[in-house]
């Protein structure tokens, strides 16, 4: 009997700090409708000084396990994904681990940047069709505000800081016809593309933590073609058409590169679910912010086909389907 990974709860948390546009043009040379023009935010959430990336996972976590009504000892395992950890070492889902009283089972992170979310998810989704884990906590969480620098117009505009959760469970398909749960997952990389998108620092090379480098029309030709190619491939896996989607819940990296995905997929604007203009582009963690407020709002409901899907620095890219 094959087993589904259903999502039964989600969650999500920003960070107190709003940093509107108008505030950055009093520290680079930008503007308010120059950053909307081109990307389609208007603000973002930053952390305080005080909270580390595991602090937003936490709450994000507690969140979901609370409309999922799962309690934390209850888990059997955590894929964090994350590109800003707390630490070198040890896994920053190890500390969410802890905050839950999870003593069981394993945490541990993934990293694939603005595609880890999706990454995480796959992982999860096989542990559960493999009977290793029942109940998975799948978070994405970032504080990409202390890997900027803030003196690069072209890149100190675009990031927040942020983190969502979903709660999986195994159910049996019990012979439906349309089981709900994770329909497939499809993942890629190519790094080849490395200095297109990446960060100048790391412990084995400049042993400091650098900063976000991008070329940014690159990553945007290769974004907008990626992401609509690794979605074909789902519809196609399920023998499914982009007509069959009821919601897209895009990488929330630029609005620009959402409209043209959509558009080479033909998919009404009123299907894609959008918050890059109040969260920016908030790399792991913009996926399941997304997902948790279109879910939070009912947009969502059960038996809608979900498609995920994203990009990010490797490159790295992948989506998923659900039938909620």
């Amino acid at each position: 009997m094959n087993r589904r990974s259903v999502v039964v709860g989600c969650g999500s948390y920003l960070p107190d700090r709003i940093v509107t546009n108008e505030e950055l043009a009093q520290r680079v040379d930008t503007s308010d409708e120059w950053i909307q023009q081109r990307t389609g935010i208007r603000e973002r959430r930053i952390a305080a000084d005080d909270q580390k990336t595991s602090d937003l996972a936490i709450k994000a976590a507690q969140t979901a396990l609370e409309n999922a009504s799962v309690r934390g000892e209850d888990v059997d395992l955590i894929v964090l994904a994350t590109a800003t950890p707390d630490e070198t070492f040890p896994a920053t889902a190890t500390r969410v681990q802890a905050a839950l009283e999870m003593s069981q089972g394993a945490a541990f992170d993934v990293q694939a940047v603005c595609t880890g979310f999706i990454y995480a998810l796959n992982v999860a989704d096989n542990f559960i069709r493999l009977g290793q884990a029942n109940t998975v906590l799948v978070i994405g969480a970032e504080t990409f505000s202390r890997i900027l620098d803030w003196e690069d117009r072209t890149t100190c505009v675009l990031f927040g800081d942020g983190a969502g959760a979903i709660v999986l469970q195994g159910q049996d398909e019990n012979g439906s016809e349309h089981p709900r749960g994770i329909l497939s997952n499809h993942l890629h990389s190519d790094g080849r593309h490395h200095d297109c998108l990446y960060v100048d620092g790391g412990p084995s090379s400049t042993q400091t933590v650098g900063h976000l480098r991008m070329e940014g029309p690159e990553v945007f030709r290769h974004a907008v073609t990626n992401m609509a190619s690794v979605l074909r491939e789902a519809l196609a896996a399920n023998n499914m058409e982009p007509k069959d989607i009821d919601w897209l819940v895009p990488h929330q990296a630029n609005k620009r590169i959402l409209d043209s995905t959509a558009r080479k997929l033909k998919l009404p604007a009123e299907k894609v679910v959008v918050s890059v203009d109040r969260h920016a582009n908030t790399s792991a963690a913009s996926i399941p912010l997304a997902l948790s407020e279109a879910v939070e709002d009912g947009r969502i409901q059960q038996n809608n086909i979900v498609a995920m899907e994203a990009m990010g620095g490797g490159f790295t890219w992948g989506a998923s389907l659900i039938r909620w």
